[in-house]
């Protein structure tokens, strides 16, 4: 379970990066959904659910 959440992770990093020119005009929708997602997992890590 922890290896799979590690590799969604890492892919969701690479996904937010801005690294194509269509992609530069997405603001900060792509690292704040990261940022959220990482919060949410940091609190479930906390609270011991994983």
């Amino acid at each position: 379970m922890g290896l799979l959440l590690l590799v969604i992770l890492i892919l969701l990093v690479i996904a937010a990066l801005p690294a194509w020119p269509y992609s530069s005009g997405w603001g900060y929708y792509p690292s704040g959904t990261l940022g959220a997602i990482l919060l949410i997992l940091l609190v479930l890590f906390l609270l011991g659910v994983f």
